[in-house]
Formats: C-alpha cells, sequence, structure tokens
C-alpha cells in the first residue's frame, strides 16, 4: 500500500469522524432538550405535594380526626411519592423521559466511536509519512481532538458526565472543520528543524495538555452560567446538571492535571531548543505565548488557593488561560513568523 494511498485513508477516517461527532453532538443535544420537561414534571409533583401537605393541615385545623388525615393523605398521594425527607435526585433515570435517556447513550457510544476513528487517522497518517504524525496545525488538531474526545469518553465511565457531553463534541467538530478547511496539509516531510525525538515528546505532552485544558475550559464555562442563574434565582437546564461547588471543583481537578503536563511543554521546549538553536531561549512568539499560558494557569491556581479571592474570579482568570491557548494556535502559528513556523503555512 502505498504513502498516498493511506494518507487518502487518513482523511476517509477523519471525515467518517466529523459525521460521527455531528451524530453525537445532536444525541448530547436532545439529552440536554429532555431534561426540560423532566425538571418540570418534578416541578409539578413538588407542588401537589405541598398543596396536599396545605390540605392536610386544613383538615387537621377543622377538627378532623388523625385517622381521617392519614386516609385523605392515602387518597391524593401520588403514586410515584418519594419516601418521606427523601430528596429527588437530579437527574435520576427516574426523571429523564426514556427517549433523552437513549439520546445519550447514543451520544456516549458514538463519542466513543469518533474518537477512535481520530486514532485510526492519526495513525494511518503517520504511516503515510513515516514519522510522528505532528508536524503541522492540521496533524496538531487532529491529533489534539483525539486526545480530548478519548479523555472525555474514558472519563464518562467512571462518572455521569451526560451533562457535558454536547460542550465536548461541539468544540471537537469545530476544530476538525477549521483542521479540514483551513489549515489542512499535504502529508509531507516534515522541517529539519523538526526532525528530532523531542517532536514526539514535547508536542504530544503539549497535546495532551490541550486536551484536558479543553475540557477544563468546558466544565468552567458551565459552572460560571449555572452559577448566574442561581445567583439571579432564574431556573434553566442547568438546575439538572451537578451543583456549582461540584462543577467547579471538577474543572480545578482537571487543571491541576493539565498544568504540570503544561509545565513540562515548557521546559521540553527549551531543551529541545538548546539542541535546535544552541539557546534555551530565543524569544521566539511561540516560546513567549506558552509561557504566557503558564503564566495565566499559574495565577488561577494561586487565585484558588487563595481565601480572599472568589471561586468565580478564579475561574474567569482560567478562562482566559484557555483564551491564551486559542491566540497561541489559531492565531500566533498563523500571522506570527518565527523558528516555530509551521510547514504549509
Amino acid at each position: 500500500m502505498t504513502n498516498e494511498t493511506l494518507a487518502g485513508y487518513a482523511n476517509v477516517s477523519l471525515y467518517s469522524a466529523m459525521a460521527v461527532f455531528t451524530i453525537a453532538m445532536l444525541c448530547h443535544a436532545v439529552y440536554l432538550a429532555g431534561l426540560l420537561p423532566a425538571r418540570d414534571r418534578a416541578t409539578d409533583r413538588a407542588a401537589e405535594r405541598a398543596g396536599d401537605r396545605s390540605a392536610e393541615r386544613e383538615l387537621v385545623g377543622a377538627g378532623a380526626t388523625s385517622a381521617s388525615v392519614d386516609a385523605a393523605s392515602a387518597d391524593v398521594a401520588p403514586a410515584d411519592a418519594e419516601p418521606t425527607g427523601a430528596a429527588p435526585v437530579a437527574g435520576s433515570a427516574a426523571e429523564v423521559p426514556s427517549r433523552a435517556r437513549a439520546a445519550a447513550g447514543i451520544g456516549s457510544t458514538t463519542t466513543w466511536l469518533g474518537g477512535m476513528l481520530l486514532l485510526l487517522s492519526v495513525v494511518l497518517r503517520g504511516l503515510s509519512v513515516d514519522r510522528w504524525p505532528l508536524g503541522n496545525m492540521f496533524e496538531f488538531a487532529v491529533m489534539g481532538s483525539m486526545f480530548t474526545s478519548l479523555a472525555y469518553s474514558i472519563w464518562s465511565t467512571r462518572r455521569d458526565l451526560r451533562w457535558l457531553g454536547l460542550f465536548i463534541t461541539g468544540p471537537i467538530l469545530l476544530v476538525l472543520g477549521m483542521a479540514v478547511r483551513v489549515w489542512y496539509t499535504e502529508a509531507a516531510e516534515l522541517l529539519p528543524s523538526l526532525q528530532s525525538y523531542w517532536l514526539v515528546i514535547h508536542v504530544t505532552v503539549a497535546v495532551l495538555a490541550t486536551a484536558v485544558f479543553t475540557i477544563g475550559a468546558a466544565a468552567t464555562a458551565v459552572y460560571l452560567v449555572k452559577d448566574a442563574f442561581a445567583r439571579s434565582g432564574r431556573s434553566s437546564v442547568l438546575d439538572r446538571f451537578p451543583d456549582a461547588a461540584s462543577l467547579e471543583r471538577t474543572a480545578y481537578g482537571l487543571y491541576i492535571v493539565a498544568f504540570p503536563l503544561w509545565t513540562f511543554t515548557l521546559i521540553a521546549g527549551a531543551i529541545w531548543a538548546r539542541q535546535a538553536w544552541a539557546s534555551y531561549w530565543n524569544w521566539d512568539p511561540k516560546e513567549v505565548w506558552t509561557f504566557v499560558i503558564w503564566v495565566v494557569y499559574a495565577a488561577f491556581l494561586h487565585s484558588r488557593a487563595t481565601s480572599g479571592i472568589s471561586r468565580q474570579t478564579a475561574s474567569y482568570i482560567a478562562l482566559a488561560g484557555y483564551a491564551c491557548i486559542i491566540v497561541n494556535f489559531a492565531v500566533v502559528n498563523v500571522f506570527f513568523v518565527g523558528q516555530h513556523s509551521y510547514s504549509g503555512l
């Protein structure tokens, strides 16, 4: 099988992954839409129970016997009433329509399938060029999307993350679309400065860190929106998500994992620069922005550990860090000329 054929199959696998992620995104959207009527039914049941208790108090006030009150309670109690003292479980299977649950299951399965198709595309691309497939923006975007989808899918086996699916598959599909339409580069040999084993180490860790930062940014955005609705007293589909404090802790845990990976990326890049360009630091735009990202996330971790700074403020700093990642990838790579300029751009 020729290298051109392998590259063609890699593209076919990529397009197939995009189709699968489109289905996954739509299914996750259907799941979130299904939470709205479930929330309304739960609210109606709560109001009905409150009305029943009011009726009981009126009967007692009118001199009704305890037995008659119990009988009235038995007559008006809904069939699916919960045990006394039990609180409804947010997002429980009993409160989510079966159609929404089925859509969530299909969304999870197709997210797995999309990630595996991206993995196949990455492997075929690497075989077609006889190198590690991280030599340009197109390959970085595809592998980053692969890591993001697989990391989310693997994490979903340990926690219920159906609420996050739309906010992962949507950005993945957007990045893949940009990769195909804007950043696509034909399979070719690497630039001389990139022909090093440090490409496998430095860039792969950078891609993995970016994937974890992406999931963290999605969780942070959901947290800030849910917190804003909670503070305003307004209800929304986000009422069915985990509580705001849990969302914030989830995002923080992801940043705790990603920050050391980005720190390693910065250090490994300096070591590679010493070998390739005879200097650990050259004030290249890519180097500078990599350090800027590190500083912003370090500021986030510091603010998160400082008692005088609110969780909301710290979360906004984290989103600023992710904005810097986007600038570093989509702006610096394209419009800034430096030693890190990718081939084909």
